[in-house]
């Protein structure tokens, strides 16, 4: 019999859909409450969100250019290994299973829970029955957290069931999650009880850090809602016709996403006040309570709940191609290469990701936020600047015209402000930060003195 393997079954629209549903989630969803306590403005609440596009545009055109040339499931493993070496491939495999993929599937299902607490007040996250610890140190447990859970066991074990089963209803997912946002946004400005004047009134700020500081902070928070650009490249392998797919893919996702968080987020300050939505978690859920009252805003706290969901599918079926693509290489675990015969998927990654992602649901939510953002501002940049080894190295290296216009301003940019984003983090939010170091640092002991050791 040959043997089991990925199959090329994913075309334009499944692609551009995974990319969508993996970008559109919980930091839309979840963090301009606490940007508008931080930030105190709702100038330069939309200007970080403004400022997160352009830099996730830039990433994605980078990243196209990088995933013509390695057609193959992995991401960043792929291009950091051929770049910097079979370490540095290994480390991001190592940081991805953590805060690339368990952590934000974590961070969705808390979202979702927090969105249904709107009917049951014990499933908010703030009404944790078990708390251990305080502040970034503390961990929680309560049926939020046990809600989170169960809808990361159900969609990992779908997951499992096979790619194309999973793309099906993805597809589905992500359509319902438009409309939702769409349906939102215009009734919203339509027949919503909102003010123009709330972009214009003042609120005081609960940070004491400096503006510039601060604005570096919560552009952590904005690149991890803009992440799930790079979605498309993690199943490059099980794409078809990658070179073609893989640019229009990403560029279409995040041009629609990006035109989608602005209209959320003029929405949110226009239905509003700053005052009323600082530090608040399920901010669409305030914000439709605005708009349409009370009975009405149930209903829309169950449709992004829904919205929720599909981040939630999406990331679960991203996360293990990275694993499959280390274990290969024999840069992981074995076991995470061993495709299911009859479903062709790599089942024994992708559980060991919904058991981990159950784990993180114990962790505060804006650290689980910090520790993701300066996780993927790391390694994003870091395969950013692959580019410039690659085009200096390698003469075969197809360019992607788009960057070649702006070379080498647009990767550069990137590179810079992501340098920026982690040096204010660190300063910020130590612990969050220095969490996200270390797991980067027992990745490189596990390498050097478990894999390499066992190679030799």
């Amino acid at each position: 019999m040959p043997k089991a393997g990925l199959l090329r079954q994913i075309g334009l629209f499944s692609a551009t859909a995974l990319v969508i549903s993996n970008m559109v989630g919980t930091a839309i969803f979840g963090s301009t409450g606490f940007m508008a306590a931080d930030l105190g403005s709702a100038t330069l609440i939309l200007a970080c969100w403004g400022a997160g596009a352009l830099f996730a545009f830039a990433g994605a055109l980078s990243y196209s250019e990088l995933g013509i040339n390695f057609p193959s499931s992995g991401g960043e493993y792929v291009y950091l290994t051929h770049a910097y070496g079979p370490e540095w491939g290994f480390m991001t495999g190592w940081v991805s299973f953590f805060a690339g993929f368990s952590a934000p599937i974590a961070a969705a299902a808390l979202a979702f829970s927090d969105y249904l607490g709107h009917f049951s007040p014990s499933l908010k996250l703030a009404n944790a029955s078990i708390t251990i610890g305080s502040g970034a140190l503390s961990l929680s447990l309560g049926r939020g957290q046990l809600l989170a859970s169960c809808l990361i066991a159900a969609f990992t074990i779908l997951n499992c069931l096979g790619v194309g089963r999973t793309a099906k209803v993805q597809n589905v997912l992500t359509g319902a999650k438009l409309l939702v946002i769409g349906a939102f946004v215009v009734m919203g400005f339509v027949a919503g009880s909102g003010s123009w004047s709330h972009f214009t009134a003042p609120a005081v700020r609960t940070s004491t850090v400096s503006l510039p500081a601060q604005f570096f902070v919560s552009l952590l928070w904005v690149m991890f809602g803009y992440s799930g650009w790079n979605a498309a490249t993690y199943v490059a392998e099980e794409i078809r016709r990658p070179e073609r797919t893989l640019p229009l893919a990403l560029a279409a996702g995040a041009g629609i996403v990006a035109a989608a968080y602005m209209a959320l987020n003029v929405l949110y300050i226009y239905s509003t006040p700053l005052r009323d939505m600082q530090g608040v978690t399920a901010i669409g859920e305030r914000s439709a309570a605005h708009l349409f009252g009370p009975n009405v805003a149930g209903a829309f706290a169950v449709l992004m709940a829904l919205c929720l969901v599909s981040t939630v599918s999406a990331e679960i079926t991203v996360g293990p191609r990275v694993y499959y693509a280390m274990a290969k290489n024999k840069a992981f675990f074995r076991a995470a290469a061993n495709v299911h015969p009859r479903w062709h998927t790599p089942v024994p990654a992708i559980l060991s990701q919904g058991l981990c992602a159950m784990i993180m649901t114990l962790t505060p939510f804006r650290e689980l936020l910090t520790y993701i953002g300066m996780s993927l501002a790391l390694f994003s940049a870091l395969s950013v600047a692959s580019l410039f080894v690659f085009r200096r190295k390698r003469p075969g290296w197809q360019r992607l015209r788009a960057v070649d216009f702006a070379w080498p301003l647009i990767p550069s940019a990137y590179i810079l402000v992501a340098a920026a984003m982690m040096i204010f983090g660190i300063i910020q939010h130590p612990v969050a930060s220095l969490t996200a170091f270390a797991t980067v640092g027992a990745g490189a002991l596990i390498y050097h003195f478990g894999l390499r050791g066992a190679d030799k």
